[in-house]
């Protein structure tokens, strides 16, 4: 006669081979045999003079993080390190700003030689955002570079080892407490290979994989674009937007898959974050955003190719003092935008392709940036130029800030689009950006902005109300009352064919003052996931 125990199964520690998880969106990071190597990216952020340069180490947004909401342990091994190689562990995505990146929770281990740097970041203000510094910060020294190490969360503390041997144990403090994981490797200065890379969570602690929030998400049937549908089927109703909150933030990912139909990539598609080093591209981030756009049938608009700002240092320094340098430089500009355009070719329904060409205090003439410098005032021509040779169906348009009404920068900018098609370029409208930074000075009439309306379609040129935001320094009703006058007055005008606002939610509507301090902007259609009254009144506009 058999037996049989009643002993109950002892629970089983949960390990996940992260090596085996989805990768490719991430800039630097190729496929090694079972492994991965990394490279550097060289990414940062400039800021709008082109100083600074803040680091911008990728992190895996687009492919799987971690729901670790107990104790768990990271373990990886990293060889062949030519410089260092830096593992990082957030508690969310940063947010990327214009210019500047908001550093979260996390922990980051970055190891040169024998020497492993331990920085941990708790997600409080820092003093300035463009150089946060951590709230614990140590080094120490590693017996065997090559060795398995871990960083764990054990109770409510953080231990690091290696090779067995306890190097740091540090009050956890406010880091993971969102019970997600989002993960980074990068390099400053060389690569390395990554042949091992698990998680693991001890008996009766939860881990598992997930996938960004916005997959599985559908637009909903009376969102602001499928209303917009029952009256004008081919307007488009966008958002700027960017990777991090969509792939980690299930209110912003609804509100913008539920209500919009066009997405104009933030930061993704900006010179420097696609070519932060000369000859060398890092589409990873666009795709991603690309990807998850075509998947829910949502236009993209492409932003930006030439531009004053937002330039990787090397393109922005090109030389142009004589003929020659002229010659030299130019060629590698052309290699950029056929590069860019060839690379999107088919996947953009329109493209920024001049963004901010007049100067910075609202007058009229032409920023003297590198484009100006290497092929003089009429660069718009040969930069539209060799778009339509890329990519012949994308509509093109010229971005522009100050121009909503009537006035000399409203003019220049007609102009400008009209001496560029006279000479041989292919653009197609102006985009009127309609930032209403100031409700006593910015504020755009429906009687003026018919007129403007009115004017470029004359002209045979389309717009596009392309970045629009509004203060709500006056009060909800007052921004409420000033939105609802720009996306109506687009909507009933023929010669306007998509409005767009920038940002979707407020809470990544951040910026900087004179003296560094960090501020949130409240200008946008939804606060803290929730809709505003300017929402409302939009709504209010498609429903009538």
């Amino acid at each position: 006669m058999g037996c049989s125990s009643t002993d109950p199964q002892p629970e089983r520690v949960t390990v996940i081979d992260l090596l085996k998880q989805e990768w490719r969106h991430v800039p630097g990071i190729v496929p090694d045999g079972d492994g991965l190597r990394v490279t550097t990216t060289a990414r940062s952020i400039v800021e709008q003079d082109g100083g600074g340069g803040q680091p911008d180490p990728p992190v895996n947004i687009a492919g799987t993080h971690l729901a670790a909401a107990e104790d768990f342990t990271l373990s990886a091994t990293f060889t062949d390190v030519t410089a260092d190689a830096t593992l990082a562990v957030y508690d969310s995505p940063p947010v990327i700003a214009d210019e500047f990146r908001i550093e979260p929770a996390g922990v980051r281990l970055t190891l040169r030689g024998d020497d492993l740097r331990i920085a941990v970041f708790d997600g409080s203000p820092q003093q300035d955002v463009t150089d946060p510094q951590p709230v614990q910060d140590e080094h120490v020294r590693v017996p065997d570079p090559e060795a398995e190490f871990s960083v764990a969360r054990s109770g409510d503390r953080l231990e690091v080892e290696s090779d067995g041997e306890t190097l740091s144990s540090l009050p956890l403090g406010d880091v993971f407490v969102s019970g997600e994981l989002w993960l980074g490797l990068s390099s400053d200065e060389g690569s390395f290979t990554v042949p091992s890379f698990t998680a693991a969570a001890p008996a009766g602690a939860s881990l598992s994989t997930a996938a960004p929030v916005a997959t599985d998400l559908e637009r909903l049937p009376d969102g602001l674009q499928a209303l917009a549908a029952g009256s004008r089927p081919d307007f488009l109703i966008g958002a700027a937007v960017a990777l991090g909150p969509l792939a980690s933030d299930a209110d912003y990912a609804s509100s913008f898959v539920n209500n919009f139909g066009a997405l104009t990539p933030e930061n993704a598609m900006k010179p420097q974050a696609l070519s932060p080093r000369q000859g060398e591209y890092l589409f990873d981030e666009a795709d991603a955003l690309l990807d998850l756009a075509e998947e829910k049938g949502i236009a993209v608009h492409g932003h930006t190719i030439a531009f004053s700002e937002a330039m990787p240092r090397w393109m922005r320094e090109l030389p142009a003092d004589s003929e020659e340098e002229r010659a030299a430089s130019a060629e590698i500009l052309l290699d950029y935008v056929t590069t860019v355009v060839t690379h999107f070719r088919g996947r953009l329904d329109s493209l920024d392709v001049v963004n901010e060409p007049f100067d910075v205090d609202q007058g009229t003439d032409l920023q003297e940036n590198v484009w100006f410098r290497v092929f003089g005032p009429t660069y718009p021509v040969v930069v539209s130029q060799a778009v339509s040779a890329a990519d012949p169906d994308v509509r093109q348009f010229i971005n522009e800030n100050g121009a909503d009404v009537p006035g000399p920068r409203q003019d220049a900018l007609l102009q400008l689009a009209l001496d560029t098609n006279e000479q041989g370029g292919h653009i197609d409208g102006v985009g009127l950006q309609a930032h209403i930074y100031d409700l006593d000075t910015d504020a755009v009439s429906a009687d003026d902005l018919s007129a403007t309306f009115d004017r470029f379609e004359d002209a045979g040129l389309l717009v596009r109300i392309s970045e629009n935001d509004v203060t709500d320094d006056q009060g909800e009703e007052a921004q409420a009352e000033q939105y609802a006058t720009v996306f109506e007055t687009c909507l009933r005008s023929a010669a306007c064919v998509s409005y767009t606002t920038w940002g979707v939610d407020d809470r990544y509507d951040w910026w900087i003052d004179d003296d560094r301090g960090l501020h949130e902007g409240h200008d946008l259609l939804f606060d803290d996931g929730e809709p505003t009254p300017a929402f409302d009144v939009v709504r209010a506009v498609l429903a009538g």
